[in-house]
């Protein structure tokens, strides 16, 4: 039998940075993954200035042989519209990444040692410890293996109500010759919402590299959605018309209303197993790092001490983070998805509804500053 201090299942951002954060702090951590790594992740992925300060990115040496691609700008639109709306910075907002290469630049620096490419079997409490796959245990575990993650369903059930966003995407390498049918900018994002502002979809390109997706709460008629905005796009000459991508498809809750118990006696889960994706945007990859970071300070804190009480301050520290007060909520803006689809035209022809409050608020969290 492996033992260890802490076992984090899941090797994805909010797994490695809350691995990071405890083999800093002196602890013995192992990390299990079901893939190996570097893995294959499909995402839309662009990380903040923000995100950068939580990681204490370097970015000079992650920009080394991997895809770091700067954003000034993003197109908005509604799908079906004849026209759009280009906001423009001056400077950098957001990075555009591969997660294939993220994730696994950040699991391999996070000094734990790593069990990669195992499926969790079993899971079980012995006593004080956690005995994962009848070979590791640890009085201490970590869930971060995303939405479907084996640990969170240990400590509770999905209920039928919660908010689930749904997603298919693809991203592709861009063939040589290819270039000029790909209208849309490296540093400029599009994203196009759906006529009943239940979902929307993007187009970005990131360096060689072109991510196109459609994401909905919406699940039923989630691929004559996304075939539908792919159409758009063709019309648009944004894309072009021979398309024979593979699609991939994921899903994961949004932090408010908050649908998963996230602490139990030595156990907390982190990322997209705790549901904490921006209602928002949908975007996972802050909340997740934001989250294994605050999981991290709470273990360390309990000094040993892992009995429930001993970490509830983390779900306080979620709630204050993730979920704001009917006042934040307030301040912050309705979701997409809820604004009447009525004004939805006019709403996404205003400069300012879109700069200040789709882009910096419900995408950027401009307004929210870094852990650090």
């Amino acid at each position: 039998m492996e033992n260890a201090e802490v076992l984090i299942v899941g090797g994805g951002p909010a797994g490695s940075s809350c691995a990071r954060a405890l083999t800093r702090a002196g602890f013995d951590v192992v990390v299990v993954d079901a893939k190996p790594f570097p893995r294959d992740k499909v995402c839309a992925g662009w990380i903040t200035p923000q995100v950068i300060a939580d990681l204490d990115l370097d970015v000079d040496d992650y920009r080394r042989g991997r895809t770091l691609q700067p954003i000034t700008a993003f197109r908005t639109g509604l799908i079906g519209g004849s026209s759009d709306l280009e906001t423009t910075y001056d400077r950098p907002v957001s990075y555009g990444i591969r997660r294939c290469e993220f994730d696994h630049y950040l699991l391999q620096r996070s000094g734990a040692r790593l069990c990669l490419g195992r499926p969790v079997a079993s899971v079980r409490r012995d006593g004080a410890r956690w005995i994962v796959n009848e070979s590791i245990a640890a009085p201490m575990l970590v869930g971060a293996g995303g939405h479907f993650c084996p640990v969170a369903r240990l400590l509770s059930c999905r209920s039928d109500s919660a908010p689930v966003v749904a997603a298919q995407e693809t991203e592709f390498p861009i063939a040589t010759g290819d270039t000029d049918a790909f209208a849309t900018l490296p540093t400029t994002p599009e994203l196009y919402f759906s006529r009943d502002l239940k979902g929307y979809g993007w187009c970005f390109r990131k360096g060689a590299y072109v991510n196109v997706g459609f994401g909905s709460l919406d699940r039923e008629p989630l691929p004559k959605a996304r075939s539908a905005f792919v159409t758009f796009l063709k019309s648009r000459a944004r894309i072009p018309h021979r398309t024979p991508w593979r699609w991939r498809g994921h899903a994961y809750l949004l932090s408010d209303p908050p649908a998963r118990r996230v602490v139990d006696d030595g156990v907390v889960l982190a990322g997209d197993a705790a549901g904490l994706a921006y209602p928002q945007s949908g975007e996972g990859i802050r909340p997740a790092i934001e989250s294994g970071l605050l999981a991290a300070s709470v273990i360390v804190e309990a000094q040993g001490r892992y009995a429930r009480h001993g970490l509830a301050s983390y779900e306080m520290l979620l709630r204050r983070r993730f979920r704001p007060s009917s006042v934040g909520r307030f301040v912050a803006g309705t979701i997409p998805f809820s604004v009447s689809s009525a004004l939805a035209p006019a709403l996404f022809a205003a400069p300012w509804f879109v700069r200040r409050v789709l882009i910096d608020r419900w995408f950027l969290h401009a307004h929210q500053p870094a852990l650090a």
